[in-house]
């Protein structure tokens, strides 16, 4: 056993890995969670891993027993009858809650449960957000109590001109809703809030005019008791919502409110449907609801199947024990935590800021969630999705962002209203890349612990941050740098083009040429006066869904098997597909699109577009096994992408015409780079004791333009400009790579893996970016009149910082 795992059991050995149960850890993963061998999943306050046993229970319980509709009364629809009244007892159960006081009402889910209670701003009630706060004072007998008080949010009204009269009387009835654990913090609220909301708001609302009337509480259990359910028996809410795909991870789809049946008489339903009456006469108003709770609020058939199956989730849970189970967890949580707030770089900075380790937490604890954000060794912040990119190619499924939660998100990173307001005007929207705006975080790292959860998952995390984000002395001499000056460059005839490749369909596979002309419009004009040229006809194509979105190798792998080759002499571009028997001929001289033009958004900016018939949007869907359009961006006078004013845009570059290339004109790479990178690739498979000798990382992969030779590795980084053969570039800088270049395809198969961009990562990040190859701008060509001016070809001269 290693010494770190022996340290972790010394501290944590009586919690961790079910000593008492009737299986340990280990055995869990081995016989019930083999898929998860080599997979680190760490997000199960998003949703939890289901066992296969547990699945296999299931599957084995639908085919022995036949499950009808429970709206009749034939034996199939009493056995789901019985099934479902056994689910709602279970449900209670399992929080403590007495069948006589409480009622178990299925709904689709935690979100659909609490949209029983979603009405009220619409009808005129008020609503605030507090923050609940607990501060120790020494009493009078010199023993330390704790005092709660809330900071009270503005007061919103949706609608004022229906908004209620006055302030709240003794008959008004008042909701007071919190979570028994927070989803983005992890922090456990004190669940005497229930006692002291119901028998005393002033201890907690103060000064509010809202202390009258009558508080009932409803307690947001969704997240909180997979490990630690609300004991309804001490704790007497009116309302608890649950997840169940939180819980033991299936079914999805399907949550439950358990309601005090006295509580449960003062919802008020606006509509009827199936299941949900006990008569109706179709051509007049007349309905006479079922008085059930539970028949009342479950619309239509319920889900049965997934009712019946949470018996076999439950089993598990009472196998282990909902307090071995919380105990468990959070071991692995409390270890992770202590590890990240001791990791300093080597300048003694902290590495990590951990969210919610106030003083709230020495009162309520924690549950199994470390939600944090990384910070460089000059002190600025690592961007979240930096974290995720690289936790992917290392195993670890983790989350980001804010994790619906905006009101915890806010204030634990500490941005205001204009923060917000400023951040939604800069472009940012949920589960989107703007992880830092203005200097700060957006949203934060999470990772979470499950029932099945091992420290050996806790443990690839933790090394896995201290190698890829902490600075130790010697940071640099590890590889990560990126070479910036033009003390790299080396003399010009060292260096000469290698290759030429042109893309004409975005995403799929592109042509070797020796030579093509540069152009900025769609046809070859012998001019030099164009500023931004680009590979005549590179990219200028593009296939769609029928939704309209733009399709890539990373949704649609199988593109990489068109084959594409443009015949400048006779104007044709020729696809081809292994899925297809006949090639098809696409004229670009006469234009074979069928005239109907259309606008289309590809990285923030909208291009104007000519469409083709079915013949051709029939054969690409073939090729690719799904529907698609392919799209031609429209090049006579129009050959420009369009920003929301209809006016001329120019991309990353100045004055660059882009068509449906992502950032520039021209991708470049180094010959020398990719050696380089190899031999890296295969001294870690070395190192990991890989079985048999790596394959060979082509060019190609990163799908470049030009292919230079003749210099040392990464000699491209610190240049500025080039010159090859005549024509001059700028560069733009690095090229930023994400997990499309991990995509194989090989004897007509795709695969994935982590190589190379995870080799990459380990030495060539630069403020969140993983970079290979140079982004360049066309300038101008040196020498003005001639035909042949606007032409590259292989084995001119590549001259770098020349300007």
């Amino acid at each position: 056993m290693e010494a770190s795992k022996e340290a972790f059991l010394r501290e944590f050995g009586e919690h961790y890995g079910y000593p008492n149960g009737p299986k340990t850890i280990d055995e869990i993963r081995a016989t019930e969670f083999k898929r998860l061998d080599g997979l680190v999943y760490l997000d199960h306050a998003g949703a939890t891993m289901y066992s296969e046993l547990q699945m296999e229970a299931i599957f084995k319980d639908f085919t022995s027993n036949a499950y009808g509709n429970p709206h009749s009364q034939s034996d199939t629809s009493s056995a789901t009858s019985d099934i479902v009244r056994e689910a709602r007892q279970q449900v209670l159960d399992y929080c403590k809650a007495s069948p006589k006081d409480y009622s178990c009402i299925f709904t689709s889910g935690a979100t659909a449960a609490l949209k029983l209670f979603r009405y009220a701003l619409g009808q005129g009630a008020a609503a605030f957000a507090i923050d609940v706060e607990e501060t120790a004072h020494h009493g009078v007998s010199n023993g330390t109590v704790a005092s709660t008080k809330a900071l009270q949010h503005p007061i919103q009204r949706r609608s004022e001109a229906r908004s209620l009269e006055g302030e709240p009387t003794g008959d008004a009835y008042n909701l007071f809703a919190f979570p028994s654990e927070c989803n983005f913090s992890g922090l456990r609220f004190n669940l005497d809030l229930v006692k002291t909301i119901k028998e005393d708001p002033t201890r907690i609302l103060d000064g509010s005019p809202f202390c009258n009337g009558r508080w009932m509480v409803l307690i947001d259990a969704a997240k909180g008791s997979a490990t630690e359910p609300p004991d309804l028996s001490q704790y007497p809410a009116d309302f608890v919502v649950m997840s169940f795909y939180k819980l033991f991870g299936y079914p999805t789809g399907l949550g439950a409110l358990i309601a005090r049946k006295d509580a449960s008489r003062l919802l008020k339903k606006t509509y009827f449907s199936g299941g949900t009456v006990a008569a109706s006469i179709a051509d007049i108003d007349f309905v006479r609801r079922r008085k059930g709770v539970e028949e009342l609020f479950e619309d239509g058939t319920i889900s049965f199947l997934s009712i019946a199956s949470i018996h076999h989730g439950f089993k598990i849970f009472n196998s282990l024990t909902e307090s071995a189970i919380s105990r468990h967890t959070a071991s692995l949580a409390t270890y992770v935590r202590k590890k990240l707030l001791a990791l300093r770089h080597e300048n003694g900075a902290s590495v990590c800021s951990l969210y919610g380790t106030s003083k709230v937490a020495s009162f309520h604890g924690f549950g199994p969630t470390v939600t944090f954000n990384l910070k460089r060794l000059d002190g600025s912040w690592c961007g979240y999705r930096e974290v995720e990119k690289l936790a992917s190619l290392s195993g670890i499924q983790l989350r980001t962002g804010c994790f619906c939660n905006p009101g915890a998100c806010a204030k634990y990173l500490g941005l205001s209203h204009s923060d917000l307001l400023s951040n939604i005007e800069a472009g940012h929207v949920c589960w989107d890349d703007n992880d830092i705006i203005h200097g700060k975080p957006t949203g934060a790292v999470r990772v979470s612990f499950g029932y099945m959860s091992t420290f050996e998952d806790a443990k690839k995390f933790v090394d896995f941050l201290t190698s890829s984000f902490v600075a130790l002395p010697n940071w640099n001499e590890r590889g990560y740098q990126i070479n910036q000056g033009p003390e790299s460059r080396l003399p010009a005839a060292s260096l000469y083009l290698k290759s030429i490749t042109v893309y004409p369909i975005k995403s799929c596979a592109g042509f070797t040429v020796e030579s093509w002309p540069l152009s900025s419009t769609g046809s070859y004009l012998p001019s030099s006066h164009f500023h931004g040229l680009r590979l005549l006809h590179d990219r200028e194509w593009v296939l769609t869904s029928p939704s309209g979105e733009i399709l890539t190798q990373k949704k649609v792998p199988d593109m990489c098997f068109i084959s594409t080759f443009i015949d400048l002499n006779e104007g044709i571009l020729f696809v081809e597909s292994p899925r297809c028997q006949a090639r098809l001929p696409i004229n670009i001289l006469t234009d074979s699109c069928n005239g109907v033009r259309e606008e289309i958004k590809l990285n923030g900016q909208r291009y104007e577009v000519q469409c083709y018939d079915n013949e051709a949007n029939i054969w690409f869907s073939n090729a690719i096994g799904r529907p698609c359009t392919l799209l031609h961006c429209y090049s006579s006078n129009h050959n420009h992408c369009l920003n929301k004013s209809k006016s001329m845009c120019m991309g990353r570059d100045a004055q660059g015409i882009l068509n449906f290339s992502n950032e520039a004109q021209f991708l470049l790479i180094s010959e020398e780079s990719v050696s380089d990178l190899n031999r890296r690739v295969s001294t870690k498979d070395v190192q990991k004791g890989a079985r048999g000798a790596a394959g060979q990382i082509d060019p190609m992969r990163f799908r470049p333009n030009l292919v230079l030779s003749g210099g040392e590795p990464y000699v491209e980084d610190g240049w500025r400009n080039l010159k090859i053969g005549n024509k001059y570039f700028t560069s733009l800088g690095g090229c930023n790579r994400c997990q499309m270049i991990n995509i194989v395809h090989e004897a007509g198969q795709v695969q994935k893996s982590n190589e190379p961009l995870a080799t990459l990562a380990s030495y060539r990040r630069a403020k969140g970016k993983i970079l290979f190859g140079i982004l360049l701008k066309y300038e101008r060509s040196e020498v003005i009149g001639r035909d042949d001016d606007l032409w590259l070809r292989v084995g001119q001269d590549v001259q770098p910082n020349i300007l």
